[in-house]
């Protein structure tokens, strides 16, 4: 991995993080029924993102 692709994954974690706790929000308090399945969705594609970095 080059020094692009760590910081890219170090970027990707501190996001993943902030919305995991989001996610939770939205869960306990769901003023708008969208909101987790958005916020799911970005998740799993910011993972598989993750992913795809962390095997080349």
């Amino acid at each position: 991995m080059d020094k692009k692709a760590k910081k890219r994954i170090e970027v990707i974690r501190q996001k993943l993080s902030t919305l995991q706790q989001q996610l939770a929000g939205a869960k306990k308090q769901p003023d708008d029924p969208q909101e987790p399945a958005r916020l799911q969705a970005e998740i799993d594609k910011l993972q598989d993102e993750m992913t795809k970095l962390k095997a080349s």
